[in-house]
């Protein structure tokens, strides 16, 4: 009888629950979680195209395993050639909620798998998004809620904001922060048990 090998081993990259909480939806728990701290600063002239997939890239490459497959992601909130910010304060995130207001803006969620042998698989989404005119109510009551604090674009879709978007195209999963779809592509072409 001969030994079935053990499934592979997963790390997330991420702190975020959300992405762990989406992760779940496909039926796999990380066997860690490694947070990779790097500089996301864009560089000068980087379109959000390329610096999502940098920023997922590098994530990946900084928590590396010789153990283990990791899953980084990374969310960009952009409006035209323009990356929003990650709203570390009421400020930043009003001056997005302004500049979103009533208009179109693609949100891109780029994931990279790193396999132990050094083999990097990337997908990215892409998800157009629309806001309703927001008045200056809605945008006090949703800033006084918190739900702004940390997230790209000042936002969280999958909060109370949800009520202010007039309609997506795209994943939703994406926008909130790991694209399942993708996800679930990457994980079943490194050899990851999925249904």
């Amino acid at each position: 009888m001969t030994a079935q090998p053990a499934p592979p081993s997963l790390i997330l990259a991420s702190a975020s629950p959300r992405r762990s909480e989406l992760l779940a939806r496909l039926g796999i728990v990380p066997a860690r979680i490694a947070p990779a701290h790097i500089d996301e600063t864009p560089r000068k002239g980087e379109i959000p195209r390329g610096y999502a997939n940098r920023m997922a890239r590098e994530k990946a490459l900084a928590a590396a395993d010789p153990s283990a497959h990791v899953l980084a992601g990374d969310t960009v909130v952009a409006l035209g050639r323009r990356i929003l910010p990650k709203a570390e304060d009421e400020a930043t995130a009003r001056n997005c909620l302004a500049l979103l207001s009533g208009r179109r803006h693609r949100v891109l969620s780029a994931i990279a798998l790193l396999a132990p042998d050094g083999t990097l698989r990337e997908r990215l989404s892409v998800t157009e998004v629309r806001f309703k005119n927001l008045s200056e109510a809605e945008i006090g009551a949703y800033l006084a809620g918190g739900e702004w604090d940390g997230k790209a674009g000042g936002y969280a879709i999958q909060g109370s904001a949800e009520g202010l978007i007039a309609w997506i195209a795209g994943s939703h999963s994406g926008v909130v922060g790991l694209p399942l779809f993708e996800t679930r592509a990457l994980l079943k072409a490194a050899g990851f048990p999925i249904g």
